[in-house]
């Protein structure tokens, strides 16, 4: 049986495919850890309520706060669309590097299916040519009359 001439770019390819989805697998850890922080600043901002009986000052305070709570949500609800960009981008380089090796791994497929096809085809020609030199008779088997 012959080698698979592309084995090397397979590896490669695998290889390379293995990288991609490392990627894609911090990607995503990012992405979630944006989430997880914006919607804790949403649950912040929700839970910041208004003290009852307080004076203007704390008044002003309580209002700074629910300001500041309000731009850091603006900019993470930015990071996390920026942060599920960058997941879509690597789930399509991840994509890519698939297909380029499943594409190889189908043509390891046919090589195999062909070299084991050809091994059949030459040893059925070996068996061919030693039952045709006995004369097409069967092998007596031991305990059966000749």
């Amino acid at each position: 049986m012959s080698a698979f001439r592309l084995a090397g770019l397979l590896r490669l390819r695998a290889l390379a495919e293995e990288q991609a989805a490392v990627e894609l697998a911090g990607a995503t850890r990012a992405r979630d850890a944006a989430v997880a922080r914006r919607v804790a600043t949403e649950e912040a901002i929700g839970a910041a309520a208004f003290p009852v009986g307080t004076n203007a000052t704390a008044l002003r305070a309580v209002i700074a706060s629910r300001l500041a709570l309000s731009g850091l949500l603006v900019e993470q609800r930015a990071l996390t669309v920026a942060a599920q960009t960058v997941v879509d981008d690597k789930d399509a380089e991840w994509s890519a590097a698939r297909t380029r090796t499943r594409t190889l791994e189908k043509l390891e497929e046919r090589h195999v299916t062909t070299e084991r096809d050809a091994d059949q085809r030459a040893e059925q020609l070996v068996l061919d040519e030693i039952a045709g030199r006995r004369g097409g008779s069967r092998p007596t088997l031991p305990g059966e009359d000749a």
